[in-house]
Parts: C-alpha cells; structure tokens; sequence
C-alpha cells in the first residue's frame, strides 16, 4: 500500500524474503525457449513473414512508393547534384590513397551507390569511398606489389608499359581486396551479426579516424611535394615515409607545393564560412568543385605540366571496363586485412546512418545495412572499384543540401556517371597535388578529434585511455594490425573494469529505505553488527578472487582465519573438558589446570580440511561465546559482525567457476556464525544457482530477500535490537572469572571466560 503525502510516500507492506514474496504472490513458472525452439521459429514460413522479409531485404519497397514528389523531388535533385560533384572529385583523390589511377576512384564513387539504392536502409548516408577504408585498402596493395612502388610520379612515354602492368595488379588487388570484404559483409548480415559494430567504442572509432588522418596526409605529402618515395606497409612505415620525405626535401617541385598551398587555405577558409554561416546560406558553398575547375583550367592553360614538370591525371578512359573475377590467392594472403576492412567500413557508415536516423526519426537495421554494403562492395570491387563505405563530408552534403531519400543519391550516380561516359577528360590537365591538397581538407574535421583527450579525461578515463592508445597503435603499427590491437585492448579494459569493480560498502541515508556508499553522506546509520556490501559488476572466475578480497577488506576479518583459530581453540577447549580440566559445577564452570600448555607444533600439524569443517559443539554440554575471553592460553580474534548484506542489484551473472567461490565465501561466514543475505537478484540468478545445485543445508535459498531494507528489518527483527543479546541479569550469571595458579586455586583476576550453559 502507497501512500502519498505530498512529495514524500508512505510504504506499508510485510518484509519480503525473495522466496516469501514468490510464494505470497504465486510466481508463475515461465518456460524459457531453448535453441531448438529459436530454430523453429526461425524457420516456420507464412505469408507474412515472407513479406516482411522480402520488405527487409528490399528497404526501397517500402519507402519509394511513399514518396512525396512535390515536396521532395526539387530538394534531392539539388542534393543529388551536389553530392554527386564532391563525389567525383574524393573518387579521384582518394584513389591516389589506394595507390591505383585516379580514374579508378569513379568506379567506387558510381557501383555502391546503385546497390545501396535498392538496398539500403538509411536514407541520407552518401556510400561511396572513405579515406581511412582506402587507406587501408592502399596498405594491403603496396604489401602485395611485388616490386617496390619507387616510380616517380612523372609518368615518362618510356615507363608507360611497365607502369600499366603494375597499375593492373594494383587494381587487381585492390578489387580483390575490396569484393572479399564484401562477402565478409554480406556473410555477417545473413548471420543476423551487426551488433558485432558494439565492440568498436566511440572512443576507438574516433582515436582510429584521428590516427588514419594522419596516414593520409603523410601519404599526401609525396604528391604535394612530388617526391619519390618507396611505398611501406609494415609497422613503422610512418616513420620510413616521413625519413624518405624529409631526406629528398630539396627536390620539392614548387610548383606543386604552391598549388596544393593555395587549394589547402583557401578550401579550409571556405569550409569554416560554411560552417559558421550554414544557417543562412541556402546551400554549402561547393568550394571544392570550384577549386576543381579553376585549378584545371590554369594547369591546361599555363601547361604546367610541360613548364613545371607537375604530375597530372593523365588520360581518363571514357565508359566502363569489363568486370573482372578475383585473385583466389590474394584471398588467403588478405583475408585478416579484409576483416578489419569490413568492419570499419560498417561501424563508420552504421553511425553516420544512426545520427541521421534519430535526427530525423526513421528506422536503420544494422543487419540489412551489413548486406547492403556486402553487396555493394561485391558488385563495385567486380567492376575495379575500391571498398566504400561513407564519408562523413560527402554525407554531411547530401543532408545539408536538402536531400530526403535515397533518390538524391541516385541522382548523385547519375552525375558521376557523365564525368565516365562524357566529361572525364576535361580533368586530364588537373594536378595530382590538387587532388591530394583535395582530400587533406576533408581530413580537418577527423583532425580536430584530438581535442575529444581532454573531454575524455574529465569524464572516463578508461575512455581517453582507449583513444590515446589506439591512435598511437593505429599511428606507429599501421591501421591493419593498429585496428587488432585497439580492440584487443578496449577487451582488456572491458575484462579490467569487471575484473578490478569498484565495491563499497553501504549504509542507511536518513534512516529511511535508501542505502548510499557510507563515503559519500556524513549523517548515515549503520546498524550494529550489521554490514552492507555492493558488488557494482558481474562475478566471474577472473574476479571472484578480487570480489573475495575486497569484502574481507569490509568486514575486517577473514571469515577462513577466524573459523581455523575456533576449530584449534576448540580442540584445545575438548582437551581441557576430557583430561578433566574443565569442570562443571551447579555454579559454573571451573577450570583448575597446574601450568596446561598445548604444542603449538601438534595444532599447526592438524589437517587443513578438518579447520575448516563447521564449528561443532554437539558433544560439549555448553555453548561457546567466541567473542568472550577464553580460558588461558586459548586466543581467538573476536568479531563483532554477527549479519553481512550482500548487494548483488548490479551482478548481471555468475558462472560455474565464481558460483563455487562465492559459496565457499557464504560458508566461511556461515560457520562463524554471520548470517549472510543476498539483495537486489532478478529471478533468473536464483534460478541458475538452483539448478547448479547451489543450496545446501548451509547455503538456502530463503537468504535472498528483494531489497536491502528489507534484509535490514529481517536482521533488526531477528535480533530484536531493543534490547541487548542478553538480559542483564542472564549475563551477569554467565560470566565467571578465573586465575590460574601453581596451586590450581582459584581468586578473582581480570582475565575472564564466559559459557553459556545449556541447562
């Protein structure tokens, strides 16, 4: 019964035991499915499920019929021009990244976005290439190169022939790379596994992004300064580029140098208008197209390639090349690269996807966007194109521009297509360090991250940790194996925080229901003689040690010390009562010993196992108060916790190994007489235990109870702290003083025993 009195309530209902709440208020038994009921269901077939699934695999049958021709049409033609003019141009620099021909870039800027049309859930992520997926594609090409790629950019009529030979392999490799990743994808979508993008923190993404910006621009630098600099993909390489780099400096082409200079200010000056001014300007200035055609234009009309001996496009083929079938054997030698690949492409377009899907609240299915993207990569690396995903500027235009659906990025194909069939040689005069200059102003926002360390220290540390640590492994060891090792770690922090929990001990706010960590509060009540302890993770073989520690910590004591000393205390008690020792009187118990010493070598040879065997009284005709003095010669620590409290609100599971433990810790208390509850369970923890066969004649299960105030009240009723454990005049009988003296005399000295006798 609740009732309110103003801002406060009032709670008025019996102390519940998790058993006795079962029972009062008739639990119901649930059956839980088992696999094999998951298979059936999976595959029982209807009509319904069919549509659904056919809506599920083909998202734009339930979209395109819905769509608003007069309300939407003008604004994603005007987004699908736009996006599809930064398309074409991040197509050809970021295939400078990929260390294949520009030309190729458009490939991967058309094929994804037909499939993901049709396809795809998310109706403004713009799919096309990504630099940090091409330059991990790009690592796996110069790795599998088989001559060292020491060609200077200026294409010389001479080398044409070797060139072309090794530019096919790179595309092949490339397209291999890219079509293998694909299946990965689409194998992970079919098996129902995006949640797999959860293990890719925020943190790791952004240290990740952050690092692979700093590997384009390094990789840019050779074009900018056109230099000729062996391509590395080992670890290290970052540091074996920069050195090629730095040692050839004099050899800069100025011309390049100037060019990519002026491109670089004047695209991060426009940038920040747009950005600064986004709300009043109809749509993004598209700087980098016009910075396109003018640099094209100077280039052609200056001939600077002819003047200044400047690295230019070259020529563009117009229309497609024939498909081509993957290199069986680069599939076993990149099948650890595509891997990382697959999944970096997904969580990149998977969160850009969610951020624009709660913006404008519609539904992304991380499975289907999986499949999408499978497909997309298959059918664009069969057509020699490179790994897509999403690139956060390209998208940010698509949305910015006014797009609504997935229509504006059809439109945006369209657009790329004309540069292949028609234009695309009108950009054969432009600079390779106009595309690199290009492609280092869209790496500004990625940049930027690394103001995030400072943000992440105030609020997690594990968090900044995890960034830190995976740009530096992604920097020095390169994205490939930097990626492993970034996910290998935040597993370690994941297994450190629930290995290491932060537990404390609680007490009563107030003296109402609410128990808060005994640190934090200045007026708190901890009733006497009782302990309150909160586990804050799940309890597993790796932490069960450390959960152990931490409440021996708590209570002061270790219940296994405790209970060993009262087992030797009580042998050295038996021997006293059968050597006659210990006496019985009708006023008490009378010890009269001449100098009784025990060997403290015989106690320290007593079997382990026996120590730690329950306290057992049975054959003595009293009971011990182990927290009295004992007779001489006979120590035992004494403990004023008789009731531990066990939170267990925020253990989410258990396993077998930790389930043994944790019952050896309730017996070690249990057999000195601290009555042990559990707090805050859910039903299915209790019902685990109890088919692991958990409860014993020690361990029951009635010491669950649903909160910790009801454990409380149970203990204080139990106990009845009304009034003392016993009635004065009770202990004033029961307590005897002894000294022992060489005569066996007795006479009144400080050293006390008490018994309780059972008469």
């Amino acid at each position: 019964m609740i009732e309110p009195i103003g801002n406060q309530y009032v709670v008025a209902r019996p102390v519940y035991s998790t058993k006795a709440f079962d029972e009062e208020h008739k639990k119901k038994h649930r059956h839980h499915k088992t696999l094999l009921d998951h298979l059936k269901t999976w595959f029982r077939c209807s009509a319904q499920k069919a549509k659904r699934i056919a809506l599920s695999l083909f998202p734009i049958a339930s979209w395109l019929p819905a769509y608003r021709i007069k309300e939407w049409l003008l604004s994603d033609i005007v987004s699908g021009i736009s996006t599809g003019l930064v398309a074409v141009l991040q197509g050809l620099a970021f295939a400078l990244l990929v260390t294949i021909p520009p030309s190729y870039g458009l490939y991967a800027a058309f094929f994804p976005v037909i499939i993901y049309f049709f396809l795809g859930t998310s109706r403004h992520i713009s799919v096309g290439p990504f630099p940090v997926l091409s330059m991990m594609v790009g690592a796996v090409v110069v790795r599998l190169t088989p001559i060292a790629d020491t060609a200077d950019p200026t294409v010389t009529n001479s080398s044409v022939t070797n060139d072309s030979s090794l530019d096919d392999h790179k595309v092949m490799v490339a397209a291999t790379v890219t079509i293998l990743s694909g299946i990965i994808q689409l194998l992970m979508g079919v098996l129902q596994l995006g949640f797999v993008v959860i293990y890719l923190s925020e943190s790791l993404i952004s240290g990740f992004t952050t690092a692979a910006a700093v590997h384009v621009l390094v990789s840019q630098l050779k074009f900018i300064l056109q230099l000729t600099v062996p391509a590395h993909a080992d670890p290290f390489s970052i540091f074996k580029v920069l050195t090629s780099i730095f040692s050839q400096i004099e050899k800069t082409n100025i011309a390049d140098l100037v060019t990519s200079l002026v491109i670089l200010l004047v695209v991060f000056v426009v940038k920040e208008i747009n950005q600064r001014y986004k709300a009043k300007l109809p749509v993004p200035i598209p700087i980098e197209l016009i910075m396109t055609v003018i640099a094209t234009a100077v280039s052609y009309g200056f001939d600077f390639k002819n003047r200044f001996n400047v690295a230019v496009v070259g020529e563009m083929e117009s229309g497609f090349q024939a498909p081509i079938a993957p290199n069986v054997q680069t599939f076993r030698d990149t099948i650890g690269d595509c891997f990382g690949i697959a999944i970096v492409g997904f969580a990149v377009a998977f969160s850009v996807a969610s951020v624009y899907s709660l913006k404008y609240d519609y539904p992304i299915d991380g499975n289907q966007e999986l499949i999408a993207l499978g497909v997309s990569n298959i059918f664009g690396g069969s057509f020699r194109g490179f790994a897509a995903s999403t690139a956060l500027s390209r998208s940010g235009v698509q949305e910015s521009t006014g797009g609504k659906t997935q229509v504006a990025g059809l439109l945006s194909a369209v657009i790329v297509l004309i540069v292949i069939l028609a234009i695309g040689f009108l950009l054969e005069p432009l600079q390779k360090s106009v595309l690199a200059a290009l492609a280092l102003g869209n790496l500004k926002g990625m940049l930027m991250q690394f103001t995030e360390i400072r943000r992440l220290w105030r609020k997690d540390k594990y968090d900044c940790l995890i960034w830190v640590m995976t740009f530096i492994f992604a920097v020095v060891l390169g994205l490939g194996l930097g990626l492993a090792a970034s996910v290998a770690l935040q597993l370690l922090t994941i297994v450190f925080r629930t290995q290491f929990p932060k537990c404390s001990t609680l007490a009563n706010v107030g003296r109402s229901n609410i128990y808060k960590n005994r640190k934090d509060y200045s007026e708190m009540y901890e009733p006497d003689g009782v302990k309150i302890f909160r586990c804050p993770s799940p309890i597993y073989f790796a932490n069960i040690s450390f959960f152990k520690q931490k409440l021996i910590d708590a209570v002061g004591f270790s219940p296994l010390r405790i209970l060993r000393k009262r087992n030797k205390a009580l042998k050295k008690i038996r021997k006293l009562q059968k050597k006659g020792l210990l006496q019985v009187t009708l006023k008490g118990y009378i010890c009269t010993v001449d100098g009784f010493k025990d060997s403290d070598e015989e106690l320290d040879n007593d079997n382990i196992e026996e120590l730690d065997q329950p306290i057992n009284t049975t054959d003595l005709p009293f009971q011990i108060d182990w927290n009295a003095d004992l007779p001489f010669n006979i120590m035992v620590p004494k403990i004023n916790l008789h009731s531990l409290i066990l939170d267990f609100s925020a253990v989410s599971f258990l396993d077998i190994s930790s389930m043994r433990g944790l019952k050896m810790i309730l017996q070690e208390f249990i057999r000195i007489q601290v009555d042990v509850y559990i707090v805050g369970t859910d039903d299915d923890f209790i019902e685990k235990l109890a088919r692991c066969e958990f409860f014993d004649d020690e361990v029951k299960d009635s010491i669950f109870f649903l909160t910790i105030h009801d454990a409380v009240l149970h203990i204080l009723m139990k106990k009845d702290y009304s009034t003392s454990k016993f009635n004065p005049s009770q202990e004033k009988e029961a307590k005897f003083d002894f000294t022992i003296n060489t005569n066996g005399a007795l006479r009144n000295r400080e050293c006390q025993v008490r018994f309780l006798s059972r008469f």
